[in-house]
């Protein structure tokens, strides 16, 4: 009987407890499309599941606080796969999965597909944008909007030697095309703090972490978040009234940049487990 009772003092006083004292300001931070109690329950329900996070939040709750209002400030539900709770060491690190950074493009709501791929060593791709050298016709005729991309599924691919990402609006143009070759997907992973861990995403999931890697490369040019949707309808709403009664209102994108491989380094990615 003491047993059960130290249990429950455990979980009335630990993270759990922590986490329902600060449901307020979760919710606060929290977007209209999740439900407030549905967050909670996922956020409590994590750390019921996994003794090892529930730990490290023991140890350190400050750092799932941290995670948890990260979680929130994005629009995801905590404990999936769109945003991990992951324990390491003494703290808990949030991290976004790939899903979790689709879902923010399409939320959005300017993107109706978003394109992602890993380039292996036996594939065909092909990206030549703007002018082709004459002298050398490439198989693929004329200027390319978009990388021509040929997978044997079912057989060998080899190794892993890049990824590209693009997404396309929805007046069917295409965003700038993001490409990323495999010394830059090794410098993201050398930063990212206990990459070559058993337990780390980059061994487990290395094909998800290599598409989570280029889609944040495309986050810069394309919009990522139901705030930018919101905000600009209502400017536009306001030039329709300045405008007249039958002024269409159209939700204006950002303007793609020529498409192109990249050649800049933004630093380490956000949520890799990076010091």
């Amino acid at each position: 009987m003491s047993q059960i009772s130290n249990a429950i003092a455990t979980r009335d006083n630990g993270p759990e407890a922590l986490v329902r004292q600060y449901r307020e300001d979760f919710t606060l931070v929290l977007p209209e499309h999740i439900k407030g109690e549905t967050w909670m329950r996922l956020a409590v329900g994590s750390l019921r599941r996994d003794q090892n996070l529930a730990a490290a939040a023991s140890r350190n709750p400050g750092s799932l606080m941290n995670a948890l209002l990260d979680c929130a400030r994005l629009g995801h539900e905590p404990g999936t796969e769109s945003y991990y709770l992951v324990p390491f060491g003494n703290e808990v690190q949030g991290i976004e999965g790939y899903r979790g950074v689709v879902e923010r493009i399409y939320r959005a709501g300017a993107i109706k597909t978003v394109q992602a791929e890993v380039v292996c060593s036996n594939d065909e791709f092909i990206w030549k944008p703007g002018k082709i050298d004459d002298h050398q016709p490439p198989r693929w005729e004329g200027p390319q909007t978009v990388p021509y991309h040929e997978v044997d599924w079912f057989g060998d691919r080899g190794e892993v030697k890049g990824a590209y990402a693009y997404g396309i609006f929805q007046d069917g143009t295409p965003s700038r095309v993001v490409v990323i070759n495999r010394d830059y997907i090794d410098k993201v992973r050398k930063e990212s703090r206990g990459s070559d861990h058993p337990k780390s995403p980059w061994v487990k999931w290395f094909d998800q972490m290599v598409l989570k890697t280029v889609a944040r490369r495309l986050e810069p040019w394309v919009p990522t978040s139901t705030e930018w949707r919101k905000e600009q309808l209502r400017a536009a709403k306001e030039v329709a009234a300045e405008n007249g009664p039958t002024a269409a209102v159209q939700t204006p994108r950002p303007q793609a940049e020529p498409a192109g491989p990249e050649d800049y380094d933004e630093g380490p990615i956000e949520g890799e487990l990076v010091d």
